[in-house]
């Protein structure tokens, strides 16, 4: 009888690829990017091992969002003390700081566990197309 290979966090081999979100729907890049980091376009993908990929996100400022959600979505931020609810806006945090954005809506879309913060290290953002992990990336 043959069984199904689970994969050992030891014998992942690992990659790194680029996205270049400039003119990209912010949505489908944040997708497709979960998925890679989370594993699950390898064949030897097991859901209680971190065998994604690493994920570099270049122009990140120069996605596109549909509809009003620039206008209307809403980031809230709460400290624990009374009163310390803090509202951001979306346009406002694209421009300000468009990494953070890309971070919070990946983090979304993986699992709420320590195996999540570890997939969610291994994404890296910047908001223009200069990025330190040339000499990682191959081709």
């Amino acid at each position: 009888m043959k069984f199904t290979q689970m994969a050992k966090a030891n014998e992942i081999e690992r990659s790194w690829v680029v996205v270049d979100a400039e003119g990209k729907v912010f949505g489908r890049i944040i997708t497709e990017v979960a998925t890679i980091l989370r594993g699950k376009n390898k064949p030897c993908f097991t859901p209680n091992v971190d065998c994604g990929d690493y994920v570099v996100i270049i122009n990140a400022s120069k996605a596109k969002f549909t509809g009003a959600k620039l206008e209307v979505k809403n980031y809230y931020t709460h400290s624990g003390y009374f009163g310390s609810t803090k509202t951001h806006k979306m346009s406002d945090m694209i421009e300000k700081n468009p990494e953070k954005l890309f971070k919070l809506a990946t983090r979304g879309m993986l699992p709420k566990t320590t195996l999540g913060k570890a997939m969610l290290k291994k994404l890296k953002v910047y908001a223009g197309s200069e990025h330190p992990h040339t000499a990682q990336i191959k081709g």
